[in-house]
């Protein structure tokens, strides 16, 4: 498959998987599942007409996958606006999770602590690779650090996705570092 297709067709797919389901006369299960059956003909009557293997190649080769097939259903496995219960256990973080964004949004950060800003959550990555591929998406991707373990420990609760995503409700500035 072309790469710009596969593109264009997991944006399309997070879009209404994550946050617009009822924009393509979708309906997601309390679980955040769509039947892929539906799915696919929500597409077509769209615009945006795709085949199974399109899909299925999409969720394969996605490489933060984004996405997670059972069977005749797909969800998207965080990132969600709309309201959706991934059923992720709590789990104990490692010490240290990252956070990549760009300078212009540090400084508010810092002073704020980091928020879900219309998620159900705050995205934290494992390494810090990762967190800096995510804030070269916007700009020149600055580091920040979280103190996970310590957080933890002060009560917060941390789940981590399918994916490797860490998702926790918000970090307070205390446990931020550049």
């Amino acid at each position: 498959m072309d790469e710009r297709r596969a593109v264009r067709i997991s944006k399309y797919l997070a879009a209404h998987l994550r946050h617009r389901p009822g924009g393509i006369g979708l309906t997601l299960d309390s679980g955040g599942w769509a039947d892929i059956t539906e799915l696919l003909a929500a597409c077509a009557r769209h615009g945006f007409p795709l085949t199974r293997a399109e899909l299925e190649h999409v969720v394969a080769a996605n490489d933060k996958k984004r996405f997670v097939l059972d069977g005749d259903r797909i969800r998207a496995v965080q990132g969600h606006s709309v309201q959706v219960d991934l059923d992720l256990s709590p789990a104990s973080p490692p010490e240290s999770l990252y956070h990549g964004t760009v300078r212009r949004s540090v400084r508010a950060i810092l002073r704020d602590g980091l928020l879900p800003m219309g998620r159900h959550a705050v995205h934290l990555s494992p390494d810090r690779e990762t967190a800096r591929r995510v804030g070269a998406r916007r700009g020149e991707p600055v580091i920040l650090a979280v103190q996970a373990a310590r957080m933890a420990a002060d009560g917060h609760e941390f789940r981590v996705s399918a994916n490797g995503v860490w998702l926790v409700g918000r970090v307070p500035p205390e446990y931020l570092s550049e």
